[in-house]
């Protein structure tokens, strides 16, 4: 009898293993008729891994901070963070719950695997479908009409070649080139497989693809490199695809000057929010607190700049943490930043003073502004081992690095006049003007640069205007308007000259 037993037991165990070793989902894309196989945390599938979940269905690499064991996923120019547990998912700006949390294992997150892929489909992969008895999920392009994208480069355009399941009425297809920098193309009626199209290579015109699925059409849109004189749009039968030309002038010398263009453009902005982690910054009485407001501003302008321009969005920091002050300069520099705008919010024992303000880099010329500037640069004493990164900031050698960067004061001074006069429509506060400070967190930055104090917390009726969403979006807005007309002047003279 107990011989049985053990025989038996040993029989359960082999079972187990083997249902453990065989246990994954397996991923079916019609597309190219590849499988794939999903790594899942226990034999009846409940989580699924999102490293590999990304590996399969994307081609662009998850960021990942195992330290706080958060993950961004990207479909497209679609974001998905994750978080272990937690049982909330951000796609883009919208929030979705699931019903069981996320968990962390060997620096992967594994997500209820019914709850995330139902988000999936909702949100970026609408041909999505899942068995959970069969462990089969299915990327479905019976569906799509959309199929596949192909560019080409000419010697005088770019033929984008866009393949269908079907011939699409004429007056369905609309395109036109925006004053952002993107080409849109949309399809009533359309359905795109936006897992292949975002892997297409791009060349010739075209920097950058993306694809959107709406309820009733598709849209693809297009980053340009540089301006075409014009575009055309036609469909063919045999394959069934719809053409697009793109035209640029036939000259020799537009690769030069798209160069210089390209050189010059404004294409990178480096958002810097002020403070973070152990550093708070300046609290008000109510207990609002510097880190936390100007972080909310911070996106905002970014979000803004995202969706509403192709300028490329550096942030020092998305979180709340600690970020040394010489790092951010070095951030904004390693990713060619072509500006680099520093947010904070102000202080002042004197609880009446309040309204807005924008510094550049120079020796204060008042007490109030090396008041501020010292109490900025304070930040230093939390830096580890902040004497080696830091020499002494005052007198000669601030004036140095003060001349370091003289090449960029004239449209750093242009900037922080922008950023004022815009503030000042949006703002029932007093407009301080701008003005000069020996602000570190400025020194180092090889392009336009500014820090912007966007009201007292120290004053009970700012700090109760900047806990306002609305009111910061006012903010965010100014500074983002701002950079657009700086923008707009620079390339106007890129043109010109």
């Amino acid at each position: 009898m107990i011989r049985i037993n053990i025989i038996l037991n040993r029989l359960l165990i082999l079972l187990f293993c083997s249902s453990w070793m065989s246990a994954s989902i397996t991923v079916y894309n019609s597309v190219n008729n590849q499988e794939a196989e999903l790594k899942i945390l226990d034999s009846k599938a409940s989580f699924i891994s999102a490293k590999n979940l990304s590996e399969i269905l994307t081609s662009r690499q998850p960021y990942i901070n195992n330290d706080r064991k958060k993950m961004v996923l990207y479909f497209s120019d679609t974001r998905i963070k994750i978080s272990s547990n937690t049982s909330y998912v951000l796609v883009d700006e919208k929030v979705y719950h699931m019903p069981v949390y996320a968990r962390e294992k060997d620096g992967d997150i594994y997500l209820p695997t019914v709850p995330f892929f139902n988000i999936l489909k909702k949100t970026v992969l609408p041909g999505l479908s899942y068995d959970p008895k069969k462990k089969r999920l299915d990327i479905n392009v019976v569906d799509f009409n959309i199929t596949n994208l192909e560019i080409d480069q000419k010697s005088n355009g770019t033929i984008l070649t866009l393949y269908t399941q079907q011939r699409f009425d004429e007056g369905h297809i609309s395109s036109f080139v925006h004053d952002n920098g993107w080409f849109y193309l949309t399809i009533q009626g359309g359905l795109v497989d936006t897992t292949r199209i975002k892997k297409v290579e791009t060349r010739g015109v075209v920097a950058k693809v993306t694809a959107h699925q709406f309820t009733e059409s598709a849209q693809l849109a297009f980053r340009l490199r540089s301006d075409i004189i014009g575009h055309e749009v036609f469909q063919s039968h045999d394959p069934k695809t719809i053409v697009i030309t793109l035209r640029t002038p036939f000259d020799k010398r537009a690769d030069r000057i798209r160069a210089l263009r390209k050189r010059w453009q404004l294409n990178t902005v480096v958002l810097d929010a002020g403070h973070g982690g152990k550093d708070g910054g300046a609290v008000g009485k109510k207990g609002t607190r510097e880190k936390d407001i100007v972080l909310d501003i911070t996106k905002r302008l970014g979000l803004l700049l995202e969706k509403k321009t192709n300028i490329n969005v550096v942030y020092t920091r998305e979180e709340d943490v600690f970020i040394p002050l010489w790092k951010r300069t070095k951030i904004a520099n390693e990713n060619n930043g072509k500006m680099f705008v520093s947010i904070h919010c102000n202080s002042n024992p004197n609880r009446t003073a309040k309204g807005f303000e924008t510094y550049l880099l120079s020796p204060g010329k008042s007490d109030d502004a090396i008041e501020l500037a010292h109490r900025e640069n304070a930040v230093i004493k939390m830096e580890e081992h902040s004497g080696q990164k830091y020499k002494e900031l005052t007198g000669e050698n601030l004036i140095m690095a003060t001349m370091a960067q003289s090449m960029f004061m004239k449209e750093s001074e242009d900037l922080a006049a922008l950023i004022q006069e815009e503030l000042s429509k949006r703002l029932d506060s007093p407009n301080r003007g701008v003005k000069q400070a020996g602000f570190v967190v400025l020194i180092g930055a090889s392009m336009p640069n500014v820090l912007i104090e966007t009201g007292f917390l120290s004053n009970p009726t700012e700090e109760a205007r900047l806990k306002q969403a609305a009111y910061r979006q006012k903010i965010a807005e100014g500074i983002f308007y701002a950079i657009i007309k700086f923008r707009t002047l620079r390339e106007k003279l890129l043109v010109e000259g």
